[in-house]
């Protein structure tokens, strides 16, 4: 999303001029039934000098006027739009002209300046928009979890199966609204998508086989063919599938031999050998379960191989990374805090080591039925002997309460809170566990709390209690309760406690807060061999290929989530959202906000670096990021943004009511809503004391720590609203957020539905301690047309002389409002994203938020609306001047009275927001069922009437005069500002706000079509492309090698470019069997690197550094399986020989383009050896053989680069051999 939290710009930008189209004129022939002030004749009255309202400008233009005799900040503003407020006959309809508006001061600094904005984000590289982020609610059974690359596609993993996008395809426009994508994929780029399957956990490419390998939370292992051609809509349908384990399937990988590897829970790696694979894809269509059970019963267990009497040496923990070194054929499997290495050719474990690199000797042991755990840390209650009548009962962990009644029962509480009581004889108990209250009798027995919470009531006799942290409650006896004038607070911190125990316990297990910051989360291999592992707490850290830890690196505080290498180059995503790129050195070259979310995975394809964030929007970033490429891309597509810049209109209510504790008529809803919402297409509704009292208070905040919010008060009252709005029929509710008795909801007309989403909530209570919500606020947060709007519901502190609580009360909820994704907490697991995302939550998300660090997240928004019982009074004038005031209409002068506007102009709260002119008598205090201005508050208070009930708002505009624009993409303006007088069911009316938006956006699928025209055919692009793609040339020290006896074969490579490196790979392309007459058989496609079991290549992928050369050791093994061998009963009694190509692929630092040399392998076996292996590989379990470990056998690590001086010039004399073959016999290579 461009124009996110994450888009702001520093500096100013030119504004885009846009020509606006006209609006639809609209005329409501029905008067408003409510007290506007509008059409009153006013008593002519000397305004002060001093007057707020001493100049208000009537003209039609945006323009920001200030009164010369007013204090520097405080404006009045007057706003009329284009086509809007106009009457069918032409005459001006008040109702629907903007309000002239007041502006506090202070804004435009700090948190309180407006986020700027720009079409393009200077700081970020400009990106091809593969996918663009889908709004959360339409992806429910679809959420991408991981993406995989293809030299033509990019295949991504979701909830319901897998699908794909075509290269040739990812400059096209989206299918739209009402094509054949689902909602939130109208502007993607042409994709196709499979049956629906389990959730798609992980995914491998296999080129060889030309096959996609997911991995599945079915447990099941399931093939796609690779460039299938999609002729049809229709969804395409897997290959092989087999069930791989009873959990899910948390890895995949494919090793040097073309063995897949899958990583499960606890620890268990299977692996699938690869002659089992290729025989399944032998058999008939028919035959699909025969093909599937070979493969499912050919496994390897790994974990079963390495554990000895019940002890395994390897970890017990989800096998989430695993990662295949082709370089030196060997497997790494991650754990959360160690790692296993595997021989890929025979399966070896070679080492176990922890993060910190330091090699595990111990054993791991099965996991045991775990026993009842004590805490003596967390609460401890101390039992004394039966003739202690008065006794201390030390709670050191936040937890206890002491309930009194003589003949009281024990209650158990369905939400893990259970009292026990306990008899006049019965004995204080000393309890040593995490929470637990006992209480005994002289005949009862002691009573276990399996959930860890329980409070012990003492007999009537006891006296003190002391408690020696933080919460301290005390049962009273019967004379002491008509004392007890500080219940209130007891009884909240004693249910506060209570559930914040019930909330770590609960959370315990889960490890939620017990999580190392070091756990490993993802792996790569660079090309020059090294391994990357990127940890939950920022660390990179640099291994070699034999497991030793070289160095680290910390160049971004908050977790990785993704690595991904190409070239000279290692990309890294991060939970903030973050993309860093360094080089092999670890040296990091740039960093940008890649996405408004966490990178939770990245593949190389094509000519980008594709990142996948966790809300499944895919962007895809040059091969030349970072360099010229990214100006040039950056300044042409910000000349066309006229091209794909749009303009929305839209109207906004947002009502506010303190309802008192009352539920209101069908009628009051009516006069409150009713003609109103006729051309809205968003109602926002913000209510106060829909419930109170002490007890409800109370258990409110105990809710709270336990995440549980809503009453079924609140829902009465949603359900009554959206019964006045029609909902259903007309309107659609998004969502609410209730905190005690205040409640925000919002409902969004179905025609708009489509833009809207993402909806986020938040609560700040500022009652009792910061912590009880009687005072305080509740927000909403959602997209509107890709633009952020946040909405408060705010309850301040009450009485006329709190005025500096009512600003602290502001400025708590405007600074620590943190918008959690509790709402995102099931979608983020259902897409697999790591637990160091899911952890990225509430106001830690603002802590770690790195590009506007310390900024609040009402402060990131486009827009934001403040509304509720704001409290805020008349000062400096009586009850009888105010009820005159308010009968002459004379609103002029008690504005001046008015505190909070006063407030305002000293930019002491709500600093740089706006609020329509108030012409509406004041809605405080009135006697309920009372009509008329008679009834305000006659009693013995006689509290002076006061505007307690506001609307306030701010939006993109950093000056008044500024027209929407992608610089500035939302401009308000408000065309209705009233209260409803008639409505007597509260001692508050009701007041409702219309706002008329304007939009600036993006239309992403003519963007992602400019970007294709601009990469494709941009002369100074190709021209830069070009030299990008130029491969050093390299020598090859020969093109035929012939091997016997397990020789070893030494081949150089050498680059002969005296600037730049080159990367080489090389795979095995063919197998063939020869017989003695020189007849070869048919050709065994081999997949991506894939060697023969007999044939071992080491480095099989380097880099060789400009001017020098490597050394590759091509190393003849044993036969140790018939499916590489062919058929050895017919082999000659002589000798047997193989043949396979070996493709050196050499690739430059930034492009795909490959050019390859091949190299013709020849190696012979003795027919005696071969029947020896038959023989025993015939008296072995097929399984087994693949892996038995050979006591004789070298560490891999030290023979793969043992140099032999002799057999360095056997090439020369095997070549001439080679030579010798028929032209017709080579033909068959190529």
């Amino acid at each position: 999303m461009d124009e996110s939290k994450h888009n702001n710009v520093h500096g100013s930008n030119q504004n885009l001029s846009i020509t606006q189209p006209a609006r639809e004129k609209v005329h409501y022939s029905n008067k408003l039934r409510t007290y506007t002030g509008t059409h009153h004749k006013r008593p002519h009255v000397q305004l002060r000098n001093r007057s707020l309202d001493d100049r208000i400008i009537h003209n039609n233009s945006y323009g920001l006027q200030e009164d010369l005799s007013d204090d520097e900040g405080s404006h009045l503003v007057s706003q009329k739009i284009e086509g809007i407020g106009l009457a069918a006959n032409g005459s001006d309809d008040s109702n629907e002209s903007p309000l002239p508006e007041f502006e506090g001061s202070g804004g435009g600094v700090g948190s309180f300046k407006v986020p700027a904005r720009a079409p393009l984000h200077p700081a970020r590289p400009t990106y091809l928009e593969l996918r663009p982020h889908p709004l959360k609610e339409t992806q429910v059974g679809k959420f991408l979890r991981t993406i995989a690359c293809t030299e033509t596609q990019l295949w991504a993993g979701q909830e319901s199966g897998v699908r794909v996008w075509n290269f040739s395809d990812q400059y096209e426009p989206g299918m739209g609204i009402g094509g054949r994508a689902r909602r939130g994929d109208e502007d993607a780029a042409p994709f196709y998508e499979s049956v629906e399957t389990s959730p798609t956990l992980c995914l491998m490419v296999d080129y060889g086989n030309e096959l996609i390998w997911s991995g599945h939370k079915d447990g099941k292992i399931r093939s796609w063919r690779m460039d299938r051609a999609n002729s049809d809509d229709s969804p395409f349908k897997e290959g092989l599938s087999w069930q791989a384990h009873r959990g899910p399937v948390l890895s995949l990988e494919i090793s040097s031999y073309g063995d897949i590897w899958s990583g499960f829970e606890g620890g268990i790696i299977k692996v699938w050998p690869r002659e089992a694979v290729q025989k399944s894809f032998s058999l008939l269509p028919e035959e699909t379960y025969m093909a599937s059970l070979l493969v499912e019963k050919s496994f390897v267990n790994l974990r079963s191989q390495v554990t000895v009497n019940g002890a395994c040496n390897i970890s017990s923990s989800d096998v989430k990374c695993l990662l295949s070194d082709h370089g030196r054929a060997k497997v790494w499997a991650s754990g959360s805090l160690s790692f296993s290495l595997w021989d890929a050719r025979t399966r070896e474990l070679l080492k176990v080591y922890n993060v910190d690199g330091q090699i595990e000797n111990g054993v791991d042991m099965p996991s045991v039925p775990e026993q009842a755990v004590e805490d003596e840390s967390n609460i401890k209650a101390v039992s004394k002997s039966k003739k202690e009548k008065s006794q201390v009962v030390e709670d050191e962990r936040n937890i206890k309460s002491v309930s009194k009644s003589k003949k009281e029962k024990s209650v158990e509480d369905e939400s893990n809170v259970k009292s026990v009581s306990k008899s006049k004889k019965e004995k204080p108990v000393e309890d040593e566990s995490n929470v637990k209250y006992v209480s005994k009798s002289k005949k009862e027995k002691s009573v276990e709390d399996e959930s860890n919470v329980k409070s012990v009531s003492k007999s009537k006799k006891e006296k003190s209690v002391e408690d020696e942290s933080n919460v301290k409650i005390v049962a009273k006896s019967k004379k002491e309760k008509s004392q007890g004038g500080n219940f209130f607070q007891r009884s909240c911190n004693a249910i506060i406690g209570a559930a914040g125990a019930v909330r770590r316990v609960a959370t315990k297990g889960s490890g939620a807060f017990a999580e190392d910051s070091r756990k490993t989360e993802a792996l790569v291999l660079a090309s020059d061999g090294m391994i990357w592992s990127g940890c939950s707490n920022g660390l990179l850290v640099q291994w070699d290929g034999n497991g030793n830890r070289l160095q680290d690196f910390h160049h971004h505080p908050c977790a990785i989530l993704s690595l991904c290498a190409h070239g000279s180059l290692i990309w890294v995503g991060y939970v903030s959202g973050m993309v860093q790129v360094l080089d092999l050195e670890g040296n990091l070259l740039a960093d940008w906000v890649a996405h408004n979310g966490p990178v939770i995975k990245m593949a190389v394809g094509g000519d980008y670096v594709f990142s996948l964030a966790n809300h499944g929007g895919i962007r895809g970033w040059t091969l030349a990021t970072p360099g010229p490429i990214d100006n040039i891309l950056l300044s042409e597509r910000a000349e066309k943004r006229y091209l794909y810049t749009r303009q929305e209109n839209f109207r906004i209510l947002v009502g506010t009511w303190n309802v008192g504790e009352g539920k209101a008529s069908q009628e009051a809803l009516e006069t409150w809503l009713g003609s109103a919402i006729l051309d809205v297409a968003i109602v926002v509704i913000g209510l106060q004391e829909v419930e109170m009292g002490a007890g409800f208070l109370a258990m409110s905040a105990a809710k709270e720590t336990v995440g549980l919010e809503g009453t079924s008060s609140g829902q009465w009252w949603q359900d009554a609203i959206g019964k006045t709005l029609d909902e259903g029929s007309t309107f659609e509710r998004v969502g609410s957020r209730q905190l005690a008795g205040l409640l925000i909801a919002i409902w969004v007309r179905k025609t708009l539905r489509a833009h809207v989403g993402d909806l986020d909530v938040a609560a700040v209570a500022c009652g009792l301690g910061r912590a009880i919500g009687n005072k305080g606020g509740v927000g909403l947060r959602l997209r509107v047309f890709d633009r952020i709007m946040c909405f408060v519901n705010c309850h301040f502190a009450a009485h006329l002389e709190a005025v500096k609580r009512r600003n602290a009360d502001f400025d708590h909820i405007y600074r620590t409002m943190a918008f959690t994704r509790s709402s995102n907490l099931l979608n983020d697991a259902a897409a697999g994203v790591s637990s160091a995302a899911q952890m990225l939550r509430g106001t830690d998300a603002a802590a770690i938020n790195p590009p506007d660090e310390g900024m609040p997240d009402l402060a990131e928004a486009d827009m934001v609306i403040f509304c509720g019982d704001l409290n805020y009074r008349l000062f400096g004038i009586s009850y009888d001047e105010a009820r005159d005031f308010v009968s002459q209409r004379c609103f002029e002068w008690l504005r001046e009275k008015d505190q909070l506007r006063a407030e305002m102009k000293a930019g002491k709260v709500f600093q740089g927001m706006r609020e329509a002119i108030i012409r509406f008598p004041p809605t405080y205090k009135f006697e309920k069922g009372k009509p008329g201005l008679g009834g305000y508050d006659s009693g013995e208070k006689k509290r002076i009437p006061a505007w307690c009930d506001r609307v306030l708002y701010r939006d993109s505009r950093s000056a008044p005069s500024m027209e929407c624009s992608l610089e500035c993409p939302v401009a308000a303006s408000i065309l209705q500002y009233d209260a409803c007088m008639e409505v007597t069911d509260s001692d508050h009316k009701p007041v409702r706000c219309k706002f008329n938006i304007e939009v600036s956006r993006v239309d992403r699928s003519v963007r992602r079509q400019e970007f294709g025209k601009i990469f494709q055919y941009n002369g100074k692009i190709r021209s830069l492309l070009e030299e990008l793609r130029y491969i050093p040339e390299v020598a090859v020290s020969t093109s035929q090698i012939f091997l016997k006896n397990q020789e070893t074969f030494s081949l150089i490579i050498t680059n002969r470019s005296r600037q730049d490196n080159v990367y080489f790979q090389i795979t095995c392309q063919d197998q063939s069997a020869i017989n003695k007459d020189e007849q070869t058989s048919d050709y065994h496609p081999r997949g991506s690197f894939c060697f023969p079991r007999w044939l071992e290549v080491t480095p099989a992928a380097g880099m060789i550094k400009s001017g020098q050369d490597t050394e590759i050791l091509v190393r003849q093994e044993e036969l140790c399986n018939s499916e590489d061998t062919a058929d050895v009963s017919k082999w000659s009694e002589d000798t047997r020989e193989e043949e396979v190509i070996l493709m050196i692929n050499m690739k430059a630092s930034r492009s795909m383009e490959v050019r390859t040399h091949q190299v013709y392998l020849r190696c012979s076996f003795s027919a005696n050896a071969g029947f020896m292996l038959s023989r025993n590989s015939s008296s072995r379990n097929e399984g087994s053989s693949h892996h038995r470990s050979n006591s004789t056998r070298r560490n891999e690590g030290s023979s793969h680069h043992r140099s032999n001086g002799s057999r360095r010039n056997e090439g020369s004399s095997l070549r001439s051999a080679f030579q010798q073959e028929s032209a017709s016999d080579m033909k068959k290579y190529e």
